[in-house]
């Protein structure tokens, strides 16, 4: 039988239908609409996952992360507790975030709620590929992470940071293009303004 839900047969008060590989692992019964888990994925119970989200095979994601819609996770990405994609973020084969700047293995656990570190990555943002992300950052909105990069700081929206640890290297727009020195898209020319400090990033100019 095949594993795909079938929205036309499940009952009112079912979970809305998603496809999950026969060879991919569900536990979450928080999944959108749309979305697709692929072979060796493995989704906690506690996880959530959005709407039309696509995640690649080899990946995990674990109990506390959160996934907006339009999601994609490609392979061998790990998303741990404490992380959040708004709708549209892209991460990377291999990208991995973390949660713990003291790693240890063994030892009493803490009762209650965790105390690792926390990621946001905000609505359309990019992490390329074997890119790391280390706690605690807020990844702006429509950034764009280099592959490869060590991410140690936040990065203000439409930012190109690039390196290890990662620097500025530019902006780009929502729709990935490098922005001239004018803060203009080479490609579908829309304009952007500077917002406040350089840490705020920019935003699209108003018509």
């Amino acid at each position: 039988m095949d594993s795909r839900n079938d929205s036309t047969e499940r009952a009112p008060n079912e979970a809305p239908a998603f496809f999950v590989h026969p060879k991919g692992l569900v536990d979450s019964e928080d999944v959108g609409e749309g979305t697709r888990v692929w072979a060796f994925a493995h989704v906690l119970k506690g996880a959530k996952i959005g709407s039309h989200c696509n995640i690649g095979e080899c990946s995990f994601v674990e109990n506390g992360a959160v996934l907006g819609d339009h999601v994609t996770i490609k392979n061998g990405v790990q998303v741990w507790w404490g992380v959040t994609c708004e709708d549209y973020v892209f991460v990377g084969p291999n990208a991995t975030f973390t949660n713990d700047h003291i790693p240890r293995s063994g030892g009493p656990k803490p009762e209650g709620e965790p105390t690792w570190e926390r990621t946001h990555v905000g609505t359309g943002a990019s992490i390329g590929a074997n890119a790391t992300i280390i706690a605690p950052v807020k990844l702006g909105a429509y950034c764009l992470v280099g592959a490869g990069s060590v991410v140690t700081r936040d990065v203000p929206p439409h930012a190109l940071v690039m390196g290890n640890p990662a620097q500025a290297a530019g902006w780009v727009c929502s729709c990935g293009m490098r922005l001239s020195s004018e803060l203009q898209c080479v490609k579908c020319a829309k304009q952007f303004v500077r917002v406040g400090s350089p840490e705020q990033g920019l935003a699209e100019a108003s018509a």
